[in-house]
């Protein structure tokens, strides 16, 4: 096995010789580090397993947590109370033009109305939806929603990076979660959706580090997609709408050149994978930093008790707002050592920018004033 992975190497090296490499993009420009994500206020205590949020009808937002749905409302969105709980996790949440909650579960996309009823769509054609990621809708009521693969749950990608999966699938339905047909497959773990004024779906590729587009062409239809950024630094998830017009992209993680080695060494992820607990696996994480048996630690040695923002991160918190044309303006950082980590969801409301790093637990508030 390992003889023929270094020999396509080669041979991939020889042939496509103007093939794009997926080297590590630098961490400059728009992307330069700085403490931005640490300046931002947590909206109340922590909530454990905190890792979607969408904005209601009545400017309250929503929050999954675990088997929960919360709603925070009020002033500095202080006001909360268990909205809807289903029997498995909970991920990525949206709100349809008629009022009712969309909320991407263990079990399928489930539909829940003011009165707390609820529908699933558990398959699309013929195919279990057990690893949704994102939701979006478009203002016809269509709804498209995104499946990280077909081999694992959602709260399992870090195996599915592991294992080198691209199953992802993106899908639409109507708005009665009728009609469910795969637009697209053969993704690299599609982790974020949202459809523009412009009729254009964007969708991010989590392990495939890149952000895309296809045109809406008729409800629940969409053209050829085109790329709009190939190669990120870290590996992108869920996207929120900007009031300055494009999107808040969180990235859950950096890429270092340690985990990517990895993912070419077959025999020696194999291995890994067969021997040692997921915990201690050399691979991204959401956080870090409570357990000593966790990898990179040399790298990260804490002196007068400080541990070096520019160590190699094995956790990070990382946001950034991408323009209607596609590019990065500015990002907001948690570099190591930093408290908010695993940012995996973020929107714009009148408020601020509600940010939710699933790594701390916290759900954050970068007020509309507050200084770059």
């Amino acid at each position: 096995m390992g003889f023929f992975t270094y020999l396509r190497r080669d041979l991939e090296q020889i042939v496509f010789k103007d093939r794009d490499p997926h080297a590590i993009p630098s961490m400059d420009g728009p992307f330069s580090p700085n403490d931005r994500l640490d300046r931002t206020t947590p909206i109340g205590e922590p909530l454990l397993g905190a890792d979607a949020v969408a904005e209601a009808p009545d400017g309250a937002i929503c929050v999954s947590a675990g088997s929960k749905v919360w709603r925070l409302g009020g002033a500095g969105y202080q006001d909360r109370a268990v909205l809807a709980e289903f029997d498995g996790d909970v991920g990525a949440l949206a709100y349809h033009p008629d009022g009712r909650l969309l909320a991407c579960t263990a079990n399928g996309l489930a539909a829940v109305d003011k009165a707390g009823r609820k529908i699933v769509l558990a398959e699309a054609e013929g195919e279990a939806l057990k690893c949704l990621t994102a939701v979006a809708v478009a203002p016809d009521g269509t709804i498209f929603v995104s499946d990280g693969g077909t081999h694992h749950g959602a709260s399992d990608w870090c195996v599915d990076l592991m294992e080198g999966n691209a199953l992802g699938r993106i899908m639409s339905c109507g708005p009665a979660l009728d009609g469910a047909r795969v637009l697209l497959r053969g993704l690299n773990y599609p982790g974020g959706l949202a459809v523009a004024p412009d009729g254009y779906l964007w969708f991010t590729e989590s392990f495939g580090h890149c952000l895309s587009r296809a045109r809406i062409s008729a409800p629940g239809v969409i053209a050829t997609p085109e790329s709009a950024i190939r190669n990120m630094p870290g590996y992108p998830s869920r996207l929120g709408c900007s009031a300055k017009g494009g999107f808040w992209l969180s990235l859950f993680a950096v890429r270092t050149h340690l985990v990517e080695f990895v993912l070419r060494e077959d025999d020696f992820r194999q291995e890994m994978m067969r021997t040692v607990p997921q915990p201690y696996w050399i691979a991204p994480a959401l956080a870090s930093g409570s357990d000593c048996l966790e990898p990179l630690q040399l790298g990260g040695l804490r002196a007068l008790g400080i541990e070096k923002p520019w160590a190699p991160p094995r956790s990070y918190g990382l946001l950034a707002r991408v323009d209607a044309g596609g590019e990065v303006v500015e990002t907001l950082h948690s570099r190591v050592g930093g408290r908010y980590h695993g940012i995996t969801a973020a929107i714009e409301t009148a408020q601020g920018v509600v940010i939710v790093s699933k790594g701390s637990g916290r759900v954050l508030l970068q007020q509309p004033d507050a200084h770059r």
